[in-house]
């Protein structure tokens, strides 16, 4: 499988998204000038294999291309991740958080190059309202299968340089915007596993007045494995899912 490395190239010197207004070339995807807090990320999504994140990877062909936005900011109670909450009266995932995110569109270009940045900033803007000018790419994960829905999903990694007012764009489809400190995230208290009737069993986030479960939360939990910040927390206690889930 292709790394994330080899699909972009070695970072450039730009910053932020300023390439997003070419009409053709790379995003720019670079690490420099983090703060601090954040190197450990950086250096993690550099060198992280597609096994290392999840047991799902995408098949050989097929699958629908699709990129989300994990956009670390720096809140009043330090470092945060930005969240969104899919509305109740969906078909499918009601209720649940997830990553701004979504499809590959054909304007967003090639998924092999800079389509799936593109896309993740471009989808984060129209659910959240979130200014993509603002925002850093600074990493480009392993990309990852959701086999329930068939969407191949590439995490994309942003530094939010230049905070800007988000909320939910579309209430038909999100019920609320909202971020959740690494602090609580990383706070045994809020930690727990689900399992689904399916048999499924996975991390998961009491955090915000919300369960965090399913994807997101396994990208949560392996970046913040691998980037050094989790604390030991009780495995076995569990948190049951519905079929509805």
């Amino acid at each position: 499988m292709t790394s994330a490395r080899e699909q972009y190239g070695e970072p450039a010197q730009e910053r932020g998204a300023a390439a997003l207004a070419a009409a053709s070339g790379r995003v720019a995807v670079t690490a420099e000038g983090l703060p601090e807090w954040l190197a450990p990320v950086a250096r993690a999504a550099a060198t992280i294999e597609p096994r290392q994140l999840s047991r799902f990877l995408p098949p050989e062909s097929g699958g629908r291309q699709s990129a989300v936005l994990i956009l670390f900011g720096h809140g009043a109670r330090g470092p945060e991740l930005l969240l969104m909450e899919r509305a109740g009266t969906l078909r499918s995932h009601a209720g649940q958080p997830s990553f701004p995110g979504g499809a590959l569109d054909p304007e967003d270009g090639d998924p092999e190059a800079g389509g799936p940045v593109r896309a993740a900033l471009r989808e984060a803007q129209e659910e959240t309202g979130l200014d993509p000018s603002g925002v850093q790419v600074f990493g480009v994960l392993p990309r990852l299968y959701i086999p329930v829905s068939g969407f191949v999903v590439t995490p994309v990694l942003g530094w939010w340089r230049e905070p800007s007012t988000v909320g939910a764009v579309d209430e038909a489809e999100t019920a609320r915007v909202f971020t959740v400190s690494v602090a609580d995230l990383t706070d045994p208290a809020h930690r727990v596993t689900t399992r689904h009737p399916s048999g499924h069993v996975g991390p998961a986030f009491l955090v915000e007045d919300a369960l965090v479960w399913g994807f997101t939360a396994g990208v949560i939990d392996r970046i913040l494995h691998y980037a050094g910040w989790e604390i030991p927390w009780d495995r076995a206690k569990q948190v049951p899912l519905d079929w509805r889930s």
